[in-house]
């Protein structure tokens, strides 16, 4: 777990940076909606992830609902992201196995009370932006932009190249006993 959770941190970052290099391609004036509606989907997944910090802290984060009302913009939004990204990356690599494990009580934006180790906060927030990740590709890909191929095995291979050079496993190797 002490290994797992920051490498996700560290994927999290590696795919919220491809995700903004593929929206920077979008065309403001020809492609508005389009770069609007990802900015919303990014900006939600940015504030849950700072709700979620906050929570991780034990402090106010001042947020009301899950959004916010005005949609920053997308130079603003990848360098509040890529803050963001780099606490996570650090904060997962500084915590012990036992850290991970605590219980952390916590109030939703809407009030309804909640409790997660801080490991499973962690994972919410690498999980949580994925979706939103792919729901951005798809509105990418409607645009005409190549969607980011952004799972987690290419960004594995990517900053281990030597994964690529292992030998495969034969048939009947692959065949469970």
């Amino acid at each position: 777990m002490t290994t797992l959770i920051p490498m996700l941190c560290s994927y999290q970052q590696w795919a919220n940076n491809a995700l903004f290099d593929r929206i920077e391609r979008l065309d403001p004036a020809a492609q508005g909606e389009e770069l609007q509606a990802c900015l919303r989907l990014i900006n939600h997944a940015y504030v849950v992830a700072r709700i979620f910090a906050a929570h991780l802290t034990g402090t106010a984060h001042g947020y009301r609902s899950d959004t916010t009302e005005e949609t920053p913009a997308l130079g603003d939004l990848r360098a509040a992201f890529a803050a963001s990204d780099r606490w996570y990356v650090d904060y997962a690599a500084a915590r012990s196995a036992g850290e991970l494990a605590e219980s952390v009580s916590f109030a939703f934006t809407d009030g309804d009370r909640g409790a997660m180790t801080r490991a499973e906060m962690l994972v919410h927030v690498v999980v949580h932006a994925c979706y939103h990740r792919a729901e951005a590709g798809r509105i990418l890909a409607a645009a005409s932009v190549a969607p980011p191929w952004d799972t987690l095995a290419v960004y594995l291979h990517q900053q281990e190249p030597a994964r690529r050079a292992q030998p495969a496993l034969s048939a009947a190797a692959r065949r469970p006993a």
